[in-house]
């Protein structure tokens, strides 16, 4: 017993588990902000907005969305893993922080030049072109945001303080000025301004207090993190085709309406899978590290999260099946059988998102496989955009969500193979 407490105080007194603890512990309180204020602001601006410019909103997301992955680069895992192998190389990280913001703002100017030919060639784009350039905002802020920055030095708690001010006053400004459907143009707005303030605050943190120092980039350089983010630039675009398209599909075969029902099951989902973030943010650049010295040991690691992570996640899914019905009546105040049923396709979604991460992010790409893993997820993202185009004309909604169910357990399935077959064994 007294060798037991005496090995506990020990794991307690190690530097790298009071780094991961306390990183944790700051990205959680972030996430319960994350998942509780959603929870609040989600059925204020169904019920004032109604189901069809709730739709419309969730639409031009997915349009805007494909600019952030695009803007992000993959940079948010990729410059992470640099950032936490070169942390005590000053000179390294000032190279790494120049050539990713040199490469973000050409990727910024580029998005702006294809959303202006989306908005002024597509007619469904040109009869809300203001709202796009108003959700654009998010686009820019988030490329002025350096979180892969203070994810690889393992410092999340400035970047969470931070987000958790944007988010509070988010929801202050919904509450108070959106009233009803005509007040649909201020929600964008008003998250793309909490974006941009925040991402320059950040900025200036990350000069001001951790003297980083922008400096002459060659092109040699430049190529460099452009290769070493490739893979997963690439998967987060296949990523995107597997979740996002479907709504962006399925826009342009139904109503805002029939979007809107969709939309509303799967912000459920995604408020749910909130909670894994503080957990992927706060581990993967510990495991980075320690997989440098002891691939054994990243391997337990991962073991005791598959076994404690899926005691929790498995009943989640069962209650959210169980209780669709009741968790639709508290956005709606009334039944309907249209989000219901999608969110009863979506109900083991959670736990196969659990499962990605663990074998996945924590496994594959902490060992660096971001080949191996950019082949799993581009051939789900195409085969995705087959079944779309097969099942949503005919199906809407439903064929929607049955089609990411499918791809969820596909992507889940290639991960545990390969690692499976490739000397890293979680089972």
């Amino acid at each position: 017993m007294a060798k037991s407490i005496e090995s506990i105080k020990k794991v307690i007194r190690n530097r790298d588990f009071r780094n991961v603890s306390s990183n944790f512990f700051y990205l959680l309180i972030l996430n319960v902000t994350n998942f509780l204020l959603p929870v609040i602001t989600f059925p204020y601006l169904v019920s004032r907005l109604g189901v069809e410019k709730f739709g419309l909103l969730a639409f031009v997301t997915s349009i805007i969305s494909y600019l952030l992955i695009f803007t992000d680069y993959g940079f948010n895992l990729s410059a992470t893993r640099q950032i936490s192998v070169y942390r005590n190389d000053k000179k390294k990280i000032n190279e790494i922080v120049s050539a990713v913001y040199i490469i973000k703002l050409l990727l910024v100017a580029v998005s702006v030049i294809v959303l202006l030919i989306l908005v002024l060639s597509v007619s469904k784009f040109r009869e809300y072109s203001l709202i796009y350039f108003f959700t654009f905002g998010t686009v820019i802020g988030q490329s002025l945001f350096p979180i892969w920055f203070f994810q690889g030095i393992e410092k999340m708690r400035f970047i969470s303080i931070l987000n958790i001010v944007s988010k509070l006053l988010f929801t202050a400004c919904v509450f108070i000025f959106v009233k009803n459907e005509h007040d649909f143009f201020l929600v964008p707005v008003f998250n793309s301004f909490g974006y941009i303030t925040i991402g320059i605050i950040s900025v200036a943190v990350l000069f001001k207090s951790y003297h980083i120092r922008l400096q002459k980039t060659s092109w040699e350089t430049i190529i460099f993190y452009l290769k070493d983010g490739w893979h997963l630039f690439i998967s987060n675009i296949s990523v995107t085709l597997y979740t996002t398209a479907v709504i962006t599909i399925l826009g342009f075969y139904t109503s805002n309406t029939i979007v809107g029902y969709y939309s509303i099951a799967d912000k459920i989902i995604q408020i749910i899978r909130g909670m894994l973030t503080p957990l992927s943010q706060a581990l993967f650049p510990f495991l980075v590290k320690e997989a440098q010295t002891d691939k054994n040991r990243v391997l337990r690691i991962n073991r005791k999260l598959l076994t404690y992570g899926s005691l929790l996640f498995a009943p989640l899914c069962v209650a959210i099946y169980m209780l669709a019905p009741q968790i639709i009546f508290l956005i709606f105040k009334k039944e309907n059988i249209e989000p219901i049923m999608v969110l009863r396709i979506f109900a083991v979604i959670p736990f196969l998102i659990f499962l990605a991460n663990i074998f996945a992010l924590f496994t594959m790409i902490v060992f660096n496989k971001n080949r191996q893993y950019s082949r799993i997820i581009i051939s789900a993202g195409l085969l995705n955009i087959i079944l779309s185009f097969v099942f949503i004309p005919k199906f809407h909604h439903i064929g929607a969500a049955f089609c990411v169910l499918f791809i969820e357990l596909y992507v889940t399935a290639r991960y545990i193979y390969y690692t499976h077959k490739n000397g890293m064994r979680l089972l």
